[in-house]
């Protein structure tokens, strides 16, 4: 049976879940969520697809899983792929996925969305301004540990790269250059190398091009 996984080009981590589902080589095909069509907020998502109102959300005959970090876990655990080689390395590939989430990516998607997707008279440059500081810290914690190391997490891509890359790919400006950060921009690339890696927009449907 085909996975269905309800996402968005433009989503950071749509595109973690996305990502997993591709290079563990699951059946999967994507339905695309008309964010900023208001799609998430209306009562049928809620009711249908997902009470939380948000994407991604993954459907594998009657299981429903929302959060990018439990379908990576939900991938890792139909597949064995991403889940790290040894248990020490399994609550390191956790860790790093909670880092991520409260750390990298939230920082660095609501930087992407007021910069890039709101209206430009109504951006708050403070705010802006203050969580560009905090995805900057990030990013330092992030660039040293690559240093010396091809994976976050021992020998091979684990869910710990597929989660702390989720926004690294995306062109809109957000306070990140990966010329600015060169273990991080290595690491990217390793990245980019594995069989069958796709950016963001040619991963999901949907794109800023699609609204210009």
């Amino acid at each position: 049976m085909t996975l269905q996984l309800y996402c968005f080009g433009e989503s950071g981590n749509a595109y973690k879940a996305a990502l997993a589902l591709e290079l563990a080589r699951l059946d999967w095909e994507p339905v695309k969520v008309d964010f900023f069509g208001g799609e998430t907020r209306s009562p049928e998502y809620r009711r249908d697809v997902n009470a939380m109102g948000e994407a991604p959300v993954l459907v594998d005959g009657d299981m429903r899983l929302s959060q990018s970090g439990a379908i990576q876990m939900y991938v890792t655990e139909k597949t064995g792929n991403f889940g790290g080689a040894t248990a020490r390395d399994a609550r390191e590939v956790i860790r790093w996925m909670f880092w991520d989430n409260h750390k990298l990516s939230s920082q660095a998607g609501m930087t992407r969305f007021l910069m890039n997707f709101m209206p430009e008279d109504k951006r708050p440059a403070e705010v802006i301004a203050f969580l560009q500081g905090r995805l900057k810290a990030a990013l330092g914690v992030l660039d040293t540990h690559l240093g010396g190391r091809d994976w976050i997490v021992g020998d091979a891509l684990t869910n710990a790269d597929l989660s702390c890359c989720g926004y690294l790919f995306y062109p809109e400006p957000f306070g990140f250059a990966r010329a600015d950060w060169p273990n991080i921009d290595r690491w990217l690339s390793n990245i980019e190398s594995v069989p069958g890696w796709k950016h963001p927009y040619d991963l999901m449907p949907g794109s800023p091009a699609d609204r210009a």
